[in-house]
């Protein structure tokens, strides 16, 4: 990664800014599913394995992500070498745990929830970067909403409630749309509070956030379609 690269203030610069977020968004989402894919079709023998005998994996795996996030992002905040190695081993880490969660679901609607999901991501990365409307203050109440499904969640773990499941997936799909479109607005008020005076951290740790909304968009339409399979 090169430190010094500086977008100027101008139209074209704040496009090659947009561009180059959207290019690591879909290299993490590309590597994610290529991950994915292996471990499903190549690798599938030992994911029964791991499944079956070495559970522990998998839950290693998820803690290990949840430290990756933070320091991918503090990584990428600081602007330091780091932040995309950090960024494209966390995206390869989610596809190795998000296989285990598609195992459970038909390609059909594995499909089904994706294509949803990129249609949803395009339509309020579009809302996000026309509208003229500050989202602040509704990004406030989502974070506060985010919060409540996040408790909510974990108390569903031990009532188990298909219901309450299914409406928190509904729920969530409306969160995660807003931050997309709120994180699209962000990028363009960090390009313009810069001066254009823009470097690559700043792309990674965008590129992190909308990566983020995209995953959560995608498990929990997945959740709301497969609840018919």
């Amino acid at each position: 990664m090169d430190n010094n690269v500086i977008y100027a203030q101008n139209d074209g610069a704040l496009s090659r800014f947009f561009a180059k977020i959207y290019g690591l968004v879909g290299m993490g989402i590309g590597l994610s599913a290529f991950v994915s894919y292996l471990m499903l079709y190549v690798f599938s023998d030992n994911m029964v394995n791991i499944i079956t005998y070495h559970p522990m994996v998998y839950y290693v795996a998820i803690f290990l992500e949840l430290a990756l996030v933070f320091m991918s992002s503090n990584a990428a905040r600081r602007n330091t070498p780091a932040a995309l190695p950090l960024f494209l081993f966390y995206s390869a880490l989610n596809g190795f745990t998000l296989s285990f969660v598609l195992a459970a679901y038909t390609q059909a609607t594995v499909f089904q929830a994706f294509i949803s999901s990129a249609l949803v991501f395009f339509a309020m990365s579009m809302v996000g970067f026309f509208t003229k409307r500050d989202l602040s203050g509704m990004t406030k109440a989502l974070m506060a909403a985010l919060i409540g499904i996040i408790i909510a969640s974990f108390v569903n773990l031990f009532i188990g409630s298909g219901g309450m499941s299914y409406i928190i997936s509904i729920v969530s799909v409306l969160i995660f749309s807003g931050l997309i479109a709120y994180d699209n607005q962000m990028i363009k008020r960090v390009f313009a509070s810069t001066g254009g005076q823009v470097n690559d951290g700043w792309a990674i740790s965008m590129a992190l956030s909308l990566y983020l909304d995209f995953i959560n968009l995608f498990l929990n339409l997945l959740r709301i379609f497969g609840n018919d399979d």
